[in-house]
Formats: structure tokens, C-alpha cells, sequence
């Protein structure tokens, strides 16, 4: 299936050279915005897979529209495009909603291979980055909790969630596992639906707050 792009960004040179280098590529790249607030606009008129999403964007920052695109439009991803590696910038993005994080030093290879995966719902971040999140996630899990206990997952979405945790994409979940990528798709929607929750960077968030992402 042919993947269709949204490409956000206030430069237009730039702007236009990824939506050239995408289409080139073979994406239906179906609209660009220069900003965030036209970015949201379009993308509920549009409804592309993947929003690719520059971070500083003016008046409406590129974190402000993850949050509204994702929370508008649950089967549109967002994988922030930015110059900026920051740890408050990539920790900010994935807490918006955004799938992954990647620096624009990437190259032509690594920025389609990132959408495509991205549309694939696996996360994907810049070399270091990653590491970053989950660091975090892990910092963050070490606080007191408390709440109603989490919902019930079957022994194989846990195997799943698990996998997911530790960063493999859902075709080495299948390897591992001896099934299908589809089925892991679906025991993925499932979990997420369960934990209401939205993408795989949460999944990891939760599994790593309780545990899941060492070894059993």
C-alpha cells in the first residue's frame, strides 16, 4: 500500500525537498503547512498516515500540533523531522504523541526508511535518541504509584508488550515469536486498546513502569 505523508515545516526550501525526495520514493505526499496551526487544519481534511513534524513552528509549536494531531486523528502517525536533538525537545514530542524522533542530519535512505516504519506503527528514532526516551521512562518509573491495578492481558499480548519494551520492530516480534506479522499487529491494537493508550512509544513507557522490559 502506497503510504501518504504530510510534510509540516516553516522552511519552504526544505520543505519542499523532502515532499520531492518522499514522492520520488514512491509516497503520496498529500499536502505540506508551514506552521502549526495550519498543519492541524489540514491534516483533518487530509488524514495522511504520517505527519512528518518540524518542532519549532512559530505561534503553534510543532509539540502543540502532535497533541491535537494525534488526539484528533488516532490512525495518523507523527514522527517529528527537527534539527534540534534536545532532550527537552525529543521527551516533549514523544509525550505529545509523536511515533518517533528523528534529526534532520538523517539522510534520503534513513528518512524514508523512518516513514515507512513509522507507517508500519514501529518507533523510530535517531541513533541515541531512543535510548534517551526510555532512560527517562525508566527514571520516571522509579516514582511511587498507586491507582487502580492495570487491565488484564493475555500471556501472548504480554509476550508482545514485552518485545516492544526492548525496541523490536513488529517483524522481528513475529520472528521471535513464531507468528505472523499480522498477528502481532493485532495483539499490538488489542494491548493498546486495553491500556488506552496510543502508539508503541507508550506501550514501552508502560511496560518498562512495571516491569515488563527485563527478562522473565
Amino acid at each position: 500500500m502506497t503510504v501518504s505523508v504530510m510534510i509540516v515545516d516553516d522552511h519552504p526550501i526544505w520543505r519542499d525537498g523532502v515532499a520531492r525526495d518522499l514522492g520520488e520514493h514512491g509516497f503520496d505526499v498529500r499536502a505540506t503547512a508551514p506552521d502549526g496551526e495550519s498543519a492541524v487544519r489540514i491534516a483533518r481534511a487530509v488524514r495522511p498516515d504520517v505527519v512528518l513534524m518540524d518542532i519549532n513552528l512559530g505561534a503553534t509549536s510543532g509539540v502543540d500540533a502532535t497533541r491535537a494531531v494525534t488526539s484528533e486523528l488516532p490512525d495518523t502517525r507523527v514522527l517529528v523531522l527537527s534539527a534540534s536533538g534536545e532532550h527537552d525537545d525529543v521527551l516533549q514530542a514523544v509525550k505529545a504523541g509523536a511515533s518517533g524522533y528523528l534529526v534532520k542530519s538523517a539522510s534520503v535512505t534513513e528518512l524514508v526508511d523512518a516513514v515507512r516504519r513509522t507507517a508500519e506503527g514501529d518507533p523510530v528514532f535517531t541513533a541515541g535518541l531512543a535510548g534517551m526516551v526510555l532512560g527517562e521512562y525508566r527514571r520516571m518509573a522509579d516514582a511511587p504509584t498507586g491507582g487502580e491495578p492495570p487491565p488484564r492481558l493475555t500471556e501472548r499480548e504480554t509476550d508482545v508488550l514485552r518485545l516492544v519494551a526492548k525496541g523490536l520492530t513488529a517483524r522481528r516480534i513475529a520472528d521471535r515469536l513464531v507468528i505472523s506479522h499480522r498477528t502481532v499487529e493485532n495483539h499490538v491494537q488489542s494491548t493498546l486498546r486495553k491500556l488506552q493508550l496510543h502508539n508503541r512509544v507508550e506501550l514501552a513507557r508502560y511496560a518498562i513502569e512495571h516491569g515488563l522490559d527485563q527478562d522473565a
